[in-house]
């Protein structure tokens, strides 16, 4: 063999899985069929779309200091849009340049050209002027999604887009905005450009946004994007989307219609598992693109892996990474731990939300019974101060045994303080332990000690 691992794709899981390899002694190479490392993370997915949220942040910041050209408006609009395509440009090639430094300091080689199955060990590598064959003991599979494109929509770029499109507006901020899909995507791009001034619409069948979130977390997320120019048309689905008038019109199957300038679907994404030759190893991919594994990230085939997005849930780079980690110390038989169950979730719109372990709604079908602790931003000094007084922690506590056995929380920096959580949860400490703490003050992370005494007042 060439090799004793081939990893297809260098996003986050791809990165883990041969660094894991090499620091094994393993002769290792990533496949990319870009002509930069990072896969679809780095270049139109966690990165771009979290760099955004900032640059949106920052943007709104300054605005009471940017006095615009009351002559020419559109002047100030297009270098509004142009700052937040250059911050996202400039994260973007700083974080390709460090997976690049660690793929090299970690002698892993790079093979740019889309990759496919020749047989169960080799690998053709064809980029634009020659196909070269690679066999290798182990492959592991880590091509990740692209943004799932309906047959009947007729997307452009421009006026109709899926979340790869979002980072070509280079023109203005859209006035208005339709999106369809209430999933994360969607509600983190509605609520960027609801914070910009876009008047944005979210069409979705289902009867709430983020169902997998606490509801009473759902529901302020509602709330609050209301408050920034977001409506909602949930329980409604899409019949048509047409371009019209320098616009496009979205008709729903309810005979409603919604004209906007642009249409954003955000409707789930699809496995980029097409061109891979499946066919050639007997593997078959899901309608979905995803590939069938098992506890160790094996498909069928003993040897060959399939990790990330690409195997399927939950979709978060964080947890990609660990996945493809494991996977390559299981194929070099290798002691290894089982993935973790407590793996916390972010969304990041605006407000941002972060939550670990389990809602009270999945409490309650349990048949669990808890108690809930509740900390608001308003009550924080810290919230006052930065003006975000409408966040909240909440903590949810076994009134048998005292754990804490799910946190949510919404507002500002509600990513990280989720991590807190985490670890104690991890720990098995009883929220006592909250209690007893000292956090500095002021600061968001106190709320964990207010709550944790509200938990306490309650038990």
């Amino acid at each position: 063999m060439d090799l004793d691992l081939i990893v297809i794709g260098s996003g986050p899981s791809g990165q883990r899985a041969a660094i894991q390899a090499a620091k094994l002694g393993k002769r290792v190479a990533v496949v990319e069929r870009r002509l930069r490392v990072g896969g679809n993370s780095i270049h139109t997915g966690t990165i771009p779309s979290k760099t955004l949220r900032e640059a949106v942040l920052d943007e709104l910041a300054s605005r009471p200091l940017d006095v615009p050209d009351p002559v020419h408006p559109e002047q100030h609009e297009r270098a509004a849009v142009q700052h937040l395509m250059d911050t996202t440009a400039r994260v973007v090639g700083a974080e390709t340049a460090v997976v690049r430094d660690q793929l090299r300091r970690n002698d892993v080689g790079l093979l740019f050209g889309d990759g496919s199955f020749v047989d169960e060990h080799t690998v053709r590598v064809r980029d634009e002027s020659a196909a070269r064959d690679f066999t290798a003991e182990n492959i592991i599979i880590a091509v990740g999604t692209r943004p799932a494109r309906p047959r009947d929509v007729e997307f452009d770029d421009a006026t109709i887009i899926d979340s790869d499109g979002v980072l070509k507006l280079k023109r203005r901020v859209p006035r208005t905005m339709t999106v369809v899909g209430a999933g994360v995507i969607g509600v983190e791009y509605a609520s960027m450009f609801g914070a910009l001034g876009t008047k944005v619409t979210i069409v979705d069948q289902r009867p709430r946004v983020l169902n997998f979130l606490d509801g009473e977390i759902g529901e302020s997320l509602q709330y609050l994007l209301r408050r920034q120019n977001v409506t909602f048309r949930l329980n409604e689905k899409v019949a048509s989307v047409q371009r019209r008038d320098g616009g496009a019109a979205t008709k729903l199957a309810s005979g409603k219609e919604i004209p906007s300038e642009t249409v954003l679907y955000a409707t789930g994404r699809q496995g980029s598992t097409e061109n891979l030759g499946l066919e050639n190893i007997g593997l078959e991919a899901d309608k979905r693109g995803r590939i069938p594994i098992d506890g160790e990230f094996r498909t069928t085939i003993p040897h060959i892996f399939a990790v990330g997005d690409a195997c399927g849930p939950p979709g978060l780079a964080a947890a990609a990474m660990e996945q493809g980690r494991i996977a390559s110390l299981h194929a070099f038989d290798q002691p290894v731990h089982h993935m973790p169950e407590l793996v916390p979730t972010g969304v990041y719109s605006i407000p941002e939300i972060g939550m670990v372990g389990r809602t009270e709604e999945e409490l309650t079908d349990g048949a669990i019974p808890y108690v809930a602790g509740i900390s608001r931003w308003g009550e924080l000094a810290r919230g006052v101060m930065t003006g975000d007084e409408n966040g909240m922690l909440k903590l949810l506590v076994s009134t048998e045994d005292r754990r804490v056995l799910g946190v949510h929380a919404i507002g500002s920096a509600a990513t990280e303080l989720v991590h807190i959580g985490q670890a104690v949860m991890g720990g098995g400490a009883p929220v006592d332990f909250l209690v007893a703490a000292v956090f500095n003050y002021p600061t968001f992370a106190e709320s964990y000690k207010v709550a944790a005494l509200d938990a306490v007042n309650r038990l």
